[in-house]
């Protein structure tokens, strides 16, 4: 709500004198809630937003304009953004019918204009963002998000905050590679996967990480190590010398957290993955 003052002024045969000021209110029909769909992000996840946008006067509420600031912060005297809008995910639902989206003014930080919201109804702005080099990432970071409406109507800004926090979880990824990549008949070769982990947590035993493979052409006399440490058949993995499938037992790895550091000037975070390697080595069965 806003309120308002007003005073007024009498002038007659040269002179003048003022009234008493009067004091106003003017209802704001229009509230505007935020919601991250999930409340944690990883370090591969997009965080999708659901403006919520009411208005409860009889009059229809149009040419609004939305800002997302994106979770903005000063990295000296530099606007860093830890979320960037991700093109073409807006979607626009008046009164839970789908509509045509508004307009992008802005996408960094994020600016929507156009909006309208009927009266005594409802309108619902969804869209997604990804993380930026400037997101945290270690166990217990934030993003505070702040989403401010505007208009004609409405006399003063409104303001709606949403927090989503960094999950405590690994990220895995696999790397395969061939050496080497041309080999005789009966030769041998060895596969190397490299397992790196992003996230802020260890993958440990509990998280049943496996490698499943089958080799194609199979191998014979296979040796399997863990960084660097030799592997027993039956222990630690299966292995069918007739069809070439392979699997690790489940838990047997495992790979540390990464680790994170903020360049002090940029405030960019750079990753270094934990990483475990899985080595197996044999010949062409003929």
């Amino acid at each position: 709500m806003a309120t308002f003052t007003n005073t007024a002024t009498l002038s007659y045969n040269g002179t003048s004198t003022v009234s008493n000021t009067v004091t106003g209110e003017i209802l704001n029909t229009l509230s505007v809630t935020k919601t991250a769909v999930r409340s944690t992000y990883g370090c591969d996840d997009t965080v999708t937003y659901v403006i919520s946008l009411i208005n409860s006067g009889t009059t229809a509420l149009t040419e609004l304009t939305l800002n997302d600031n994106l979770g903005s912060y000063l990295c000296g005297e530099t606007t860093r953004f830890p979320l960037v809008y991700k093109a073409g995910s807006l979607n626009y639902f008046v009164n839970g019918v789908p509509t045509t989206a508004p307009t992008i003014a802005s996408a960094e930080p994020l600016r929507i204009s156009g909006i309208t919201v009927p009266a005594s109804g409802s309108t619902i702005v969804v869209y997604e963002t990804e993380l930026t080099a400037f997101a945290p990432r270690e166990t217990g970071g934030t993003i505070l998000n702040t989403v401010t409406v505007s208009g004609l109507c409405t006399i003063t800004p409104i303001t709606a905050e949403e927090t989503v926090t960094a999950e405590s979880a690994p990220c895995l990824s696999i790397t395969k590679s061939l050496s080497p990549t041309t080999v005789i008949q009966n030769g041998e070769l060895t596969y190397t996967f490299l397992i790196e982990n992003s996230g802020n947590t260890a993958a440990t035993v509990s998280d049943a990480v496996f490698i499943s493979d089958v080799f194609d052409p199979i191998l014979c006399d296979i040796t399997v190590t863990l960084n660097g440490t030799a592997l027993e058949r039956g222990t630690d993995y299966s292995y069918n010398s007739e069809t070439g499938a392979f699997e690790t037992v489940e838990g047997r790895i495992t790979v540390p957290a990464a680790t994170y550091s903020r360049n002090a000037e940029t405030c960019a975070v750079t990753v270094t993955p934990g990483t475990t390697e899985l080595t197996v080595t044999g010949r062409i069965c003929c």
